[in-house]
């Protein structure tokens, strides 16, 4: 290994400059944009190595590393890599830093999607109002699947916003929030948000079946995790009209989409990217780059949070926000 403390993957350009800006001089960091597949590393550059979401750390890499630090709020790929892999060293996450963020991309979403903002964008070349009537926010029944930290702020969003809100979770820790129950939710609502975390119980939980229980020209916002919402299941119900609307910021096999879509490959025989790219060309579906998180002042808490984590590891042992246990 290289004389550095801890290497950054996945670090784009403002974010490096912000934990660069933080770093004290005393810890020696390393950096790559790409993941760690892309970056073709055979063995670890340093015994302390901080990722996001997209890089597939190699089994081999248990044995070599002290710490892996994952700079996100959901942690369900560092449990199964623990868990795969037998790995002993610290994990640590991010469980603070982009709340607001998330949960203004998730009404930035739904909004685009009742306003037709991509048809208004395209009529304006003929200036054609025609077909463009779309709906307000208010009065309307706002579903937020997954209550946490992000979900409570959607729910502070909607009620802003003088929508119906409701939502579903476990755990009720939330008192200004109306819960209910799953079945009764999804029957009456107009828009539903996917905030929840991806668990081994969960995957595929927003499928054919369950959107199908909601009513005809619900819009459908996944802001969380791509495996709680497969592809096939949205495609179909977007084809058959169903979905009014659909928006995603996550998806199923986003490590594979993500290098296919920056290397420019054409990847003709994948059926998954094949039917992305294919929703992509409808005027009611949005689909952004897993870019909820990038506010200025998010992305600036994430490089101070993420210094943190790092210089109590160093100094300790062990990460100020430890991945949980499952």
């Amino acid at each position: 290994m290289s004389q550095v403390d801890v290497f950054f993957y996945e670090a784009f350009d403002e974010e490096r400059a912000l934990i660069e800006k933080y770093l004290p001089s005393s810890i020696k960091a390393g950096f790559a944009r790409e993941t760690i597949q892309e970056t073709g590393h055979q063995t670890p550059p340093a015994s302390v190595i901080s990722t996001r979401t997209q890089s597939h750390i190699p089994e081999q890499w248990a044995s070599q590393l002290t710490a892996i630090l994952s700079r996100s709020t959901g942690y369900n790929h560092m449990q199964d890599y623990r868990e795969s892999t037998g790995f002993s060293g610290q994990m640590g996450y991010l469980p603070l830093y982009c709340n607001r963020a998330v949960a203004e991309q998730a009404m930035l979403l739904w909004m685009s999607l009742l306003r037709k903002l991509l048809l208004q964008m395209e009529r304006f070349n003929s200036f054609s109002r025609s077909g463009l009537t779309g709906y307000e926010c208010s009065g309307k029944n706002l579903l937020v699947v997954g209550v946490g930290n992000i979900g409570h702020e959607v729910v502070r969003i909607g009620k802003g916003l003088d929508m119906n809100v409701y939502g579903v979770d476990l755990v009720k820790k939330f008192d200004d929030t109306n819960y209910v129950e799953l079945e009764e939710g999804i029957a009456q609502a107009h828009i539903v948000v996917s905030a929840m975390n991806l668990t081994k119980k969960n995957r595929g939980y927003f499928n054919y079946q369950l959107l199908k229980k909601a009513p005809a020209g619900v819009i459908f916002v996944n802001v969380a995790r791509g495996e709680l919402s497969p592809i096939d299941d949205l495609y179909r119900l977007v084809k058959e009209g169903h979905l009014g609307g659909l928006a995603l910021d996550v998806y199923e096999q986003e490590s594979k989409i993500a290098i296919f879509l920056r290397s420019g490959a054409a990847k003709v025989g994948d059926p998954l990217l094949q039917k992305i790219k294919e929703l992509q060309q409808l005027p009611n579906v949005i689909f952004t780059p897993h870019n909820a998180f990038n506010s200025h002042e998010a992305v600036l808490r994430k490089a101070e949070h993420s210094v943190k984590q790092i210089e109590h590891f160093l100094q300790s042992g062990r990460f100020l926000w430890p991945v949980p246990e499952e």
